[in-house]
């Protein structure tokens, strides 16, 4: 394998392809140096859940991360693919991106004062099959809150409380939710970051 230039740390022949659109797991790629390249898979993720009832909320996590880098790969069978896909998990309950600021504050209010699992599943794809998939978990317990203080928090949000599960961003001011969070920062972002780069270096797919 040859350094790739889009990348002096990626040993691919061609750059590592993301099956997301996401551009906060693209970042967390390129802030690392690996300069990767984007494609949406195309997957409808609640026909994918409902073909896998009676899964785990870990291993639903896990099917919809290789469901993704399985349909990229299939459409790129040279490249390294990478899919991943993230599942919050209340006491078993799974709970997905809110529609709207009502659903988000819905989901605010069931979340408030309990501890919440965010299960972060990252698939790789080599010639054109899904080789390898796996899992972190991430734990969040988020402070009381009454409705004023929801709605406080939805007003400071905005927007941004629909584009993620649990309706907050800890990069952002989702972080004043939160009395105590276990996890790494990247699994919690949606792309547990040191498995990923150690699997790759494992593959001989960096330079070091």
């Amino acid at each position: 394998m040859t350094t790739s230039p889009a990348s002096p740390l990626w040993r691919g022949l061609a750059p590592l392809l993301l099956a997301s659109t996401s551009p906060t797991r693209r970042g967390l790629l390129a802030a690392a140096g690996l300069a990767p390249e984007t494609r949406s898979p195309g997957v409808d993720e609640r026909a994918v859940e409902a073909a896998a009832e009676g899964l785990s909320p870990e291993n639903l996590a896990e099917r919809l991360a290789a469901a993704k880098a399985a349909a990229v790969a299939g459409r790129a069978p040279d490249r390294v693919v990478i899919g991943a896909d993230q599942v919050l998990d209340l006491d078993g309950t799974v709970l997905h991106k809110p529609a709207d600021r009502a659903a988000a504050a819905s989901h605010l209010a069931r979340l408030q004062g309990r501890t919440h699992a965010l299960h972060s599943a990252v698939a790789l794809a080599l010639d054109g099959a899904v080789a390898e998939v796996f899992v972190v978990t991430a734990r969040l317990t988020m402070r009381p809150l009454d409705a004023a203080g929801i709605a406080a928090y939805l007003d400071a949000a905005g927007p941004a409380v629909t584009g993620s599960v649990g309706a907050y961003q800890i990069e952002g001011v989702g972080i004043h939710l939160f009395d105590r969070i276990e996890g790494d920062h990247s699994t919690i972002l949606g792309l547990p970051l040191l498995p990923l780069l150690a699997r790759l270096r494992g593959r001989g797919l960096l330079a070091f």
